[in-house]
């Protein structure tokens, strides 16, 4: 305890501030919570990582895929930076390798990118704040943050956390798997051997699944595949693909549809 004169003349006596734990340890500090990832979007940042396991699997095929075709190492690399798109990507690839030529792949690749249009529509005002947030936003828009950022419901604040989280986790996976793939392709002299040509198709199917409870997007998908089996034997590569979007006649809204009761 010691003396101390006020700003007034009067003398106080002040009491040394005991800086002791609760337990009268005077060692003793209070553990605070490690401030990354924020708690209240730890499930985001688990979930996508969980995900992005399986991306940067896909990327490291599309690598080893590109480079066991004969491409240099800079072009896989540069797509999946430029491009980020996994589909198109294989979708071009493949057409590309097959012998169907750099437009007929440049257009299977588009054609697949296509369904990033509602995308856009559905996610795009989490991202249409800044003219830089616009351009990145729309080139990391994907499958996946769509998916994240519309299961956040109502809650703005989450879906724009999930929008953003997924994007920048599934950017690193995509092309540090992307790099991986182009440095043991080197080395790989079959990729088909190790199932990594299975790996565009079961991407293909994991997507469309989900939307084959619907009726119409079922018809269609089985249109479309009839369409491309039957005419594969008689033209060249990639037009069968284009051929297959006839399908989609079959999911067009037909009038004949009866109205909901009560309209």
């Amino acid at each position: 305890m010691r003396l101390r004169r006020g700003a007034t003349g009067v003398t106080h006596r002040s009491r040394p501030v005991s800086r002791a734990g609760p337990r009268g340890d005077e060692s003793h500090t209070r553990r605070v919570p490690f401030p990354f990832p924020p708690e209240r979007d730890r499930d985001l940042y688990r979930d996508a990582a969980a995900m992005a396991v399986g991306i940067a699997i896909v990327g490291a095929s599309f690598g080893a895929l590109a480079t066991a075709a004969g491409l240099p190492w800079w072009i896989p690399v540069a797509m999946s930076v430029l491009t980020f798109a996994a589909t198109s990507q294989f979708a071009m690839l493949a057409v590309v390798t097959a012998g169907g030529g750099i437009v007929a792949g440049l257009v299977a690749g588009v054609l697949v990118h296509l369904r990033h249009i509602p995308y856009g529509l559905a996610v795009g005002d989490l991202y249409w704040d800044k003219w830089w947030t616009r351009l990145l936003g729309t080139h990391m828009l994907i499958d996946q943050s769509t998916a994240f950022a519309l299961a956040a419901g109502k809650d703005r604040r989450r879906a724009k956390a999930a929008f953003w989280i997924t994007s920048v986790i599934m950017f690193i996976a995509w092309n540090t798997g992307t790099v991986v793939g182009v440095l043991a392709g080197a080395y790989i002299a079959d990729p088909d051997a190790l199932g990594l040509d299975a790996a565009f198709p079961a991407l293909l199917l994991a997507l469309v699944l989900p939307s084959l409870k619907d009726r119409d997007t079922l018809l269609a998908v089985i249109a479309g595949s009839a369409i491309a089996v039957a005419t594969a034997p008689f033209l060249p590569t990639g037009l069968p693909v284009l051929l297959a979007l006839v399908g989609l006649l079959a999911a067009w809204p037909r009038g004949g549809k009866k109205k909901e009761a009560g309209a």
